[in-house]
């Protein structure tokens, strides 16, 4: 089963979307499941985890009502402001929906790098490993160390780092020390994961397998085949491939790898880490 641990959808009627905006054309409109349903069918996908693109709770609402509907989206990695002085309320609330399996505070677009150190964000994530949600790290490599520190302080919260962090890549570029660094204090840690995912947006459509094999190879020799998950990041994919594109990429990527760990690293580590198996995602009233 290969399961695709990060996508998004949008409908910019909505109106709580700063981003996508006119800077990114050829994604500036409306992505839903029959869009990404063929694509998906083409490329083997069986599942995916939908992640919020937004930071509006009515906009993790709207991916949980689409969970409803729609078969192949295993969970939903929604938001929350986790400062809030209702940040618990609204965390069980969003909880009483089977298919919320984690949440992601954009912190790549807040500016102060260690905002999430702050005493009053610990009782959230406190909160969030009680339930067994995941934290999904949107993070750049300013954040590596204050992400380590959140992993340390809460050791039975399951997280797991986006992108791989977003490091500067292309044009033969080699992996900086401190994203070096830093990736590897997170692969110490038990709790936390990475996902093989938006390595061509952070380069740009003129992206070679070159620019990718130092990145993708250091996160699957740190973190191992346990502990990395396949994601599209479509349609922001678009921006410099295609959901296929990426795909069959990946497929060069773990070339190397024994058909057990690649069954990991394409669908097995995500169930795991998310809890997609054996559970209702549905919800009858929402």
């Amino acid at each position: 089963m290969i399961i695709d641990a990060h996508q998004h959808f949008w409908k910019l009627a909505r109106g709580d979307y700063p981003w996508p905006n006119e800077t990114v054309a050829d994604i500036f409109y409306d992505f839903e499941p029959a869009d990404l349903a063929p694509l998906l069918c083409a490329a083997g996908v069986d599942h995916t985890v939908l992640v919020q693109a937004t930071d509006t709770v009515a906009e993790t609402e709207f991916l949980l009502q689409i969970a409803n509907n729609v078969e192949w989206v295993a969970g939903v990695v929604g938001w929350t402001d986790l400062e809030a002085i209702d940040a618990i309320d609204v965390i069980d609330r969003l909880h009483q929906h089977p298919a919320l399996k984690g949440l992601r505070p954009m912190l790549q677009n807040i500016a102060d790098t260690d905002w999430i150190l702050q005493d009053t964000v610990a009782p959230a994530l406190s909160h969030m490993a009680d339930l067994g949600l995941c934290f999904d790290a949107l993070i750049q490599p300013r954040h590596l160390e204050a992400i380590e520190q959140i992993a340390k302080r809460h050791p039975t919260l399951a997280i797991v780092i986006d992108h791989i962090a977003k490091p500067k890549m292309g044009g033969a570029q080699a992996p900086d020390n401190v994203w070096v660094d830093g990736m590897a204090r997170l692969a110490d840690l038990p709790n936390v994961h990475c996902k093989l995912s938006g390595l061509v947006t952070e380069i740009g459509p003129t992206w070679k397998m070159a620019d990718l094999a130092p990145f993708a190879g250091y996160v699957l020799q740190t973190f191992g085949p346990d502990r990395v998950l396949f994601g599209s990041d479509w349609p922001v994919v678009n921006l410099a491939s295609s959901y296929t594109g990426w795909r069959e990429s990946v497929d060069t990527i773990l070339a190397d790898f024994s058909p057990e760990d690649r069954t990991k690293i394409m669908g097995r580590n995500a169930a795991a880490f998310y809890g997609l198996c054996g559970h209702d995602k549905k919800a009858s009233q929402w």
